[in-house]
């Protein structure tokens, strides 16, 4: 990890791109686009929503737009269009989509320096840095990765930032299955000895 401020936060944001990418890596086309949550959450429509947050917090935010124009956020387009891929969108075009706005939005943070001015409109205090658009991105695109995490393993129990990177130990499905017998257990107790209201 770099001791330079700006390449620490580029490698996070880095590091937390590829984890959200590789969440959506071998899953069926049906696993990838449904639902998982009540909100419609799912794992390509993360990444198409990503693109968007990319291409506009490093692009038009400091008059370098991202071309192509990306119409998921126009003022006209259906409301939570950016996240959700309707059957005529292919996933490649959307992690290439992806990976084009990530490149687009390196350039911009190799290119400025972190005290470079930007302008978002819609914000309470619009005059923002690069500084501060880093530390956003990374913010979302890590939140993001976090809802990631829970809609691959309710998929099919994958877990971690990247093959190879689990972040805990592994342990055969008894040994889960005891280990949430005992949180569970630990709940209905806190329950039980909870005072009256």
């Amino acid at each position: 990890m770099s001791e330079d401020p700006k390449q620490q936060l580029h490698d996070y944001l880095t590091e937390t791109r590829d984890a959200v990418i590789w969440k959506a890596e071998g899953l069926s086309e049906y696993d990838v686009r449904r639902p998982l949550t009540r909100t419609g959450t799912n794992l390509l429509g993360l990444i198409k929503h990503l693109s968007i947050v990319e291409a506009w917090y490093f692009g038009k935010t400091f008059k370098r737009p991202f071309a192509p124009h990306l119409p998921w956020w126009d003022d006209d387009a259906p409301e939570g269009a950016d996240m959700w891929v309707n059957a005529s969108e292919r996933r490649q075009e959307i992690l290439d989509t992806y990976q084009a706005a990530i490149a687009h939005a390196n350039e911009t943070i190799r290119s400025l320096d972190l005290d470079a001015p930007g302008h978002v409109p819609w914000w309470p205090r619009p005059n923002v840095t690069l500084h501060a658009m880093l530390v956003h991105v990374l913010t979302e695109t890590a939140r993001h990765a976090g809802h990631a995490d829970v809609l691959r393993e309710q998929l099919d129990g994958r877990t971690g930032m990247r093959s190879g990177n689990l972040n805990q130990e592994p342990h055969d499905e008894q040994w889960w299955a005891d280990y949430r017998s005992q949180i569970a257990s630990a709940a209905h107790s806190a329950v039980r000895s909870e005072p009256p209201r």
